[in-house]
């Protein structure tokens, strides 16, 4: 039976995880019963060894993969026992934002970008690429937002990769998303580009009031940027907290025995240049 959101969270946009699990026909466990609540506004940062069930985590919450037990629930519709015409409708509720971009190469840039209306329109409108009018109007504004409408017309595979994440966030935020869910979304960028693109989808998901979970290998790029860190290990939740509280003995229990002290400076010193005004 599907659990429901309690009293104090009813009118509250929250994605809730009830003892969510994945267990391979190997036997193996990538997900070990994990609760969590994630609030409207919130923007939660995954990160974990590789392994860990980081992209299993966020892939279940979809269902690209399925679970095998628990829930979990988006605004208290139990995304878990959905059928697929109904899983299609909330797949809608979810923009995805992945690491390898998932662009149509010979596209254009505002294709590729209304390709995030294609769950809202017919199939003859979507084959013919004929989409509403307020659906164009509101893809040149996101990509006015993000910096690339001098590129609309420009086919996908002229891009950069900072410029190709920056389309994929706008193809996931024109479907009009509840939850944002972010997979490695800095992997293949370089250190100031990675920076741009957390930077950018933090403020996004403050405008939108949006909740989004990022699977994030960078440390330092998840504690200067979000909110709240799970930490997770052998695919259970080891750590939930503030970026803050991330000292070196959580990350040696996260990851291991390391130089911790040395990311966490890293981390400080960073912080520091930005409040003096220094570029990122």
């Amino acid at each position: 039976m599907a659990a429901k959101t309690g009293p104090s969270e009813q009118g509250r946009r929250m994605l809730r995880l009830e003892n969510l699990t994945k267990t391979y026909r190997t036997g193996d466990k990538a997900l070990k019963d994990v609760t969590l609540a994630v609030p409207a506004g919130q923007v939660l940062a995954l990160i974990g060894p590789s392994g860990a069930g980081k992209s299993t985590l966020i892939r279940c919450i979809n269902r690209l993969v399925e679970p095998t037990g628990g829930a979990a629930l988006l605004d208290g519709v139990n995304l878990t026992a959905l059928g697929s015409r109904a899983l299609r409708r909330e797949r809608r509720r979810m923009g995805m934002i992945f690491q390898e971009y998932a662009l149509v190469e010979r596209l254009s840039v505002m294709e590729n970008v209304l390709s995030g209306r294609l769950g809202y329109v017919g199939f003859w409108r979507s084959f013919l690429r004929r989409f509403p009018q307020s659906d164009v109007d509101e893809a040149y504004r996101l990509l006015d937002r993000v910096g690339l409408l001098h590129m609309a017309d420009k086919r996908a595979d002229e891009l950069s990769g900072g410029q190709r994440q920056r389309v994929g966030i706008c193809r996931a935020l024109i479907q009009n998303p509840a939850l944002l869910l972010v997979d490695e979304p800095t992997a293949s960028l370089d250190p100031k580009t990675s920076r741009q693109i957390m930077r950018l989808i933090v403020e996004l998901c403050r405008e939108r009031n949006l909740a989004a979970i990022i699977n994030i290998h960078d440390v330092a790029l998840a504690q200067m940027f979000v909110e709240r860190v799970i930490g997770l290990e052998m695919g259970a939740i080891v750590f939930d907290g503030p970026p803050e509280a991330l000292t070196a003995d959580v990350l040696t229990q996260i990851y291991g025995e390391e130089d911790w002290e040395a990311t966490i400076a890293k981390v400080e010193d960073e912080d520091e240049e930005d409040d003096l005004g220094v570029p990122a």
